[in-house]
């Protein structure tokens, strides 16, 4: 992409209403813009990057074996009437009617509607196990919507639901999703531990939240130190097997790592005191099992094995895929903008030239432009006629991680500059060894991707 044809309207000032680092770096860097209270539109830079998270949790998804399709938003009252959660949701619900009065609602999850598709197709053991999932624009009515989109009242998230025959199966199911989650939020440079967490208006009494350590993180966690040093790294675990999939779960879950609202002072004193932390973590994702809640108020049963007709256990998992944005932000950033990790970069480089309308610096610019994208890259190339110091600042703002520089008197030596955002490190390289470079750093992350069913 060359940038005097994109549209990447960049503030130089920060915005008087963002409390929060990564909403402020949000607006300033052009990725969003308020419509109202909690709603945004995504600008081409921010979308960009929100499509480069929902491309990972796809793939991840069908690395488990989930099996993608689409809900609609809204949702009739009925559905949720069947399962006793219509009156019990709250005001964060958005209900509606229309215009023949019936009741609708903008769907805040979607439970109740899957337990329909399901009891309306499903009807043998045999189809089981299920685990069905979509990424669909939702909306909760926060009473304070606030922190830009860490807490808006529309996000896009990742919702899957599995249908088992037996508990011992639904949990496995449980414990899948745990092991994809933490590939997936590694894929995009976090760590997000699971902590031991409350049900909430989704129900079940197991379940586990994916937090992010930050400072602005609305929730207060205490944990053991121990879990931070884990990683799930690119181990390859074979989803079918309990085995494996369990043991994953009690490697990241047997250390205490608990939210404010299940914390246990007592048994969090066993934890040696020098292992002992508390902080803030922002959550990013949540899975639950939760039995028979639904199935068996809504009919979702199954002929069993013995001829007899069975509820099947659920389970459901998300991924506050908008709101992972801001959590990568709030954990990668400095005083002078954001820092992408290269798994969600929306560019895998910056080019800048730092003197447009020369005939050398512009073929050169042009020459590495092509050889990037001849490896797969993504090249943003700034060939604005602006000063060097503004062009830096652009690059700087907007985090890709890695900036080739490219004026006259490198070119005189066949040299480039190659800089790092992240450490801030430059080196002066060949045109041809700084495409090299960049094509050895990105192999790995290229080599991830998976095919979405």
């Amino acid at each position: 992409m060359r940038l005097s044809r994109y549209f990447l309207p960049v503030l130089k000032e920060d915005p008087k209403e963002a409390q929060i680092v990564s909403h402020r770096l949000m607006l300033r860097a052009g990725m969003i813009k308020q419509q109202a209270a909690g709603i945004y539109s995504w600008l081409p830079l921010g979308y960009r990057i929100l499509r480069r998270i929902e491309t990972i949790v796809h793939e991840e998804q069908a690395r488990a074996g989930h099996i993608p399709m689409l809900m609609p938003t809204l949702q009739p009252a009925d559905l949720w009437r069947e399962s006793g959660r219509y009156d019990d949701y709250g005001e964060e619900m958005l209900r509606l009617k229309d215009r023949h009065k019936r009741d609708l609602l903008y769907g805040p999850t979607n439970e109740e509607m899957i337990t329909d598709i399901f009891r309306a197709h499903v009807n043998s053991y045999k189809d089981l196990p299920l685990t069905l999932y979509h990424i669909q624009w939702k909306f909760r009515d926060e009473i304070r919507p606030r922190f830009g989109v860490m807490r808006g009242r529309e996000f896009l998230m990742k919702d899957g639901y599995n249908f088992d025959l037996t508990k011992e199966a639904a949990l496995h199911a449980y414990n899948r999703h745990l092991v994809s989650y933490l590939r997936t939020y590694e894929r995009m440079g976090l760590q997000a531990i699971p902590m031991r967490a409350d049900g909430g208006p989704i129900g079940g009494d197991y379940t586990h939240e994916f937090l992010v350590l930050a400072e602005t993180g609305e929730s207060e966690v205490f944990y053991d130190s121990e879990i931070t040093d884990l990683t799930f790294g690119d181990r390859q675990i074979d989803y079918d097997s309990v085995e494996q999939c369990q043991a994953v779960l009690e490697e990241f879950t047997s250390r205490y790592a608990r939210t404010d609202e299940t914390h246990d002072e007592a048994v969090y004193a066993q934890i040696p005191q020098e292992r002992r932390r508390k902080a803030r973590g922002i959550e990013v994702g949540q899975i639950f099992y939760f039995g028979t809640k639904y199935s068996e108020p809504m009919g979702a049963t199954v002929v069993g094995p013995d001829g007899a007709r069975v509820p099947v256990h659920m389970g459901s998992h998300g991924i506050g895929v908008s709101r992972l944005l801001g959590a990568i932000i709030e954990a990668n950033h400095d005083d002078r903008g954001i820092i992408w990790p290269e798994g969600v970069t929306p560019f895998h480089a910056g080019i800048v030239n730092l003197k447009q309308g020369d005939a050398s610096t512009d073929s050169a610019c042009e020459a590495l432009y092509a050889a990037l994208r001849a490896q797969g890259l993504d090249p943003l190339y700034d060939d604005r006629d602006e000063r060097a110091g503004a062009k830096f600042a652009t690059m700087d703002l907007i985090g890709l991680p890695w900036r080739i520089t490219v004026g006259p008197r490198g070119l005189a030596a066949n040299k480039v500059e190659l800089t790092e955002r992240r450490s801030g490190e430059s080196t002066e390289v060949t045109p041809e060894e700084a495409v090299a470079r960049l094509a050895r750093v990105y192999a790995p992350v290229l080599a991830q991707a998976y095919p979405i069913a």
